[in-house]
Parts: C-alpha cells; sequence; structure tokens
C-alpha cells in the first residue's frame, strides 16, 4: 500500500470540534441554475456533517478531509455544517433546504441517518446535485414514488475493508482472544463486525471475539460516547481480548484511551488514527480501516464540476481502494502485511467472500 494514500489524512489531525455557520447569502436565481454542473469557479458545495460532526478524528474528519482537498485542489466555495446532539429527520431537512436555498450545489449529507431527509429534499430541488455517503438511495423506499436521479450514493463495502482488520487482529493477538466495539447497533454498523469476524476466523478459526455496541436504535448517542466506548473496551479487556477494533465515531476515541492505558492493540476505522492519536498512543494503533470518504468527496465535487455527476450508486471496495488498511505504523504493520496482501487479492479475486451480516 502506498503510505501517499493516507498521508491526506493528516488534514483531520488539524480539524478542531468547532463547526463553520452557514453564511447568509442571497438565494438569488443560484440554485442550480446550472443543472448541476458549470465551471469550478461557480461551484459552492454545502456538507452537513452525521452525529458526532467534525473533530470525531474517524468517518466526520475523513469528509472533512476530501473537503478541505475540494477546497485546496478547486477554485469553490465550501461551508460544513454539524449535526445536533439530538435532531429529529425535520432537523435535517431544514439543513438541507437551508443549503439548496442559498445556493449550495452540490449539497452531501454524510451518514445513512440523512436517508429520510434527503428523499424528502432532493426532489424538490431537480436542479441541484445532492450526495448521501453510506446508504443507497435506490433501494429507498421513496424511490418507487419520487424521482431521486439527482441523488448520488457513496457507498463502502466496510465489510471487506473490515474482513483485513479481522485478519490484522487475529494476526496480532497473542492471546487469541480480540475485541470489536460497534457505535450504534444499526445493518450498517454489523457489517463491520462481520467482517471482522469473518476475517479473524480466516486466520485463526478458534479466536475468541468479543462484540458489543454503545447504544441501540432509535438511541444514536453511540456515536459520539467516549465515556461509554472506553468503558466497553476495559470490559473486553478485563475479559482477555489484547486487540480492539472499533466502528463507533467519536466513542472510539474512548475506545483508544482504553487501548493505550491497558498497553493493548487498537485498529481505528474510517480515517487514519494513528495520525490523529497523541505521541504516546501511536505504538497501540497499529492499522486503521480507511473508508476513502475522502475521495468520494471529491470526486463527486469534481464530476458536478465538469458535468459529468449522473447520480446513481457508486462502490468503494478493496478492488478500486475504497477501502484499505492503513500502514502508517510500519513497525507494527510489518508484523501481518503479507498474509493481508494475500487475504486482499482472495477477496479481489472472489475467492472469499465477505458476509455483510454477524
Amino acid at each position: 500500500m502506498n503510505n501517499n494514500k493516507n498521508a491526506m489524512f493528516g488534514i483531520a489531525a488539524t480539524a478542531s470540534a468547532l463547526a463553520l455557520t452557514m453564511t447568509a447569502c442571497s438565494n438569488g436565481d443560484d440554485s442550480g441554475d446550472d443543472g448541476g454542473g458549470g465551471e469550478a469557479g461557480d461551484i459552492r458545495v454545502g456538507l452537513a456533517y452525521d452525529i458526532g460532526g467534525r473533530g470525531d478524528l474517524s468517518f466526520n474528519d475523513a469528509a472533512y478531509a476530501g473537503l478541505e482537498l475540494v477546497e485546496s485542489e478547486m477554485d469553490v466555495e465550501i461551508n460544513d455544517v454539524d449535526a445536533a446532539e439530538e435532531e429529529t429527520d425535520s432537523d435535517k431537512m431544514n439543513r438541507l433546504e437551508l443549503m439548496a436555498d442559498e445556493g449550495y450545489n452540490p449539497v452531501i449529507a454524510v451518514g445513512f441517518a440523512y436517508a429520510d431527509a434527503i428523499a424528502e429534499v432532493a426532489p424538490n430541488y431537480p436542479d441541484v446535485s445532492f450526495a448521501i455517503v453510506d446508504e443507497n438511495m435506490e433501494e429507498h423506499e421513496a424511490a418507487e414514488t419520487e424521482d431521486l436521479s439527482n441523488i448520488s450514493s457513496l457507498m463502502f463495502a466496510e465489510n471487506e475493508g473490515s474482513f483485513l482488520a479481522g485478519a490484522a487482529a487475529a494476526l496480532s493477538s497473542e492471546a487469541d482472544h480480540i475485541g470489536y466495539v460497534g457505535g450504534v447497533q444499526v445493518p450498517m454498523i454489523e457489517s463491520f463486525e462481520a467482517g471482522f469476524v469473518a476475517g479473524a476466523q480466516e486466520v485463526n478459526p478458534d479466536i475468541e471475539v468479543e462484540s458489543a455496541y454503545v447504544s441501540q436504535p432509535p438511541d444514536f448517542s453511540g456515536f459520539q460516547d467516549p465515556a461509554r466506548g472506553g468503558s466497553i473496551a476495559d470490559g473486553q479487556i478485563d475479559a482477555g481480548a489484547d486487540v480492539i477494533y472499533h466502528a463507533a465515531g467519536g466513542s472510539g476515541i474512548g475506545v483508544l484511551d482504553s487501548a493505550a492505558e491497558n498497553e493493548i492493540s487498537f485498529i481505528g476505522v474510517d480515517s487514519d488514527q494513528y495520525l490523529t492519536a497523541e505521541d504516546e498512543q501511536q505504538e497501540f494503533v497499529i492499522t486503521s480501516m480507511i473508508k476513502r470518504v475522502d475521495t468520494a468527496v471529491f470526486d463527486f465535487v469534481a464530476s458536478v464540476a465538469d458535468g459529468t455527476v449522473e447520480g446513481g450508486v457508486t462502490r468503494f471496495n478493496l478492488e478500486n481502494d475504497g477501502v484499505d488498511l492503513a500502514d502508517t505504523n510500519e513497525e507494527a504493520y510489518a508484523e501481518f502485511a503479507d498474509e493481508i496482501e494475500e487475504l486482499r487479492q482472495r477477496v479481489i479475486d472472489g475467492d472469499i467472500e465477505v458476509p455483510t451480516e454477524p
């Protein structure tokens, strides 16, 4: 793997929790006059974060890294907005509508929690290009009655990346006992667990895996509760786990704190969490399962700028480097690199079918 592919996640390390507020702009006739395309200088990009917001050192910061890349590489205006700690679908709808009304085009929703909101809003703004990360809108019930063709679904094979994470955990574990901490127990986060367990068992069929979730729906606080994430990790370590992987957003900060305090190995998610860990914690971050949300955001904006955006589903997987393992901790990664490369190729070749359900 090329370390340069991970370097952009250093951007996320400098992200603060302070979100930009929406700029008060006159709508005029700017909302969608160019049919979603046009010169880059005419593009105004609006991005709405998932629960936890910018500064989670994980999923949202991966999106922010893509947004910063857009700003540095294109002559465009950007604006990003956090979600509230507790909010309804109406709040999400209002946020997306406000961006569209203020002339932002494209508008990007980060996370599956925006599915119902974007399904309601997008048909009312047919000339605005929308995107949603981690939700297939072609399968949304609204697609049966509404034209959702101006929504691009940016989907990731998190189960495939997690398969490699599970293999790395099993290859690194001295106790043959590992842990998984999910944020909220919904199908997508269960897909991380399914891939992780399958990868670990591919390496060691007898390995013991602890699995737990920070919260259950409709409680989505599991993505922003580091204290609870750390407590769950403490329990898994007490039970004997010596490697822990998480898919818990901001709650993963607590998982890392627990792993480092107990001097066991940690596997990050979404962003390269070696780059965002404290100096004294980095040795314990053996790798991270990266979802190239930054690439997805950048490529989507670029397609709007050059007029080639088509909507529909774009899939990011192991074959197109949409998911991968970070090798920034070179010493740790070298211990299992050869086995990971072999397993990666077997998944790409179709020799291994990675499950999506635990």
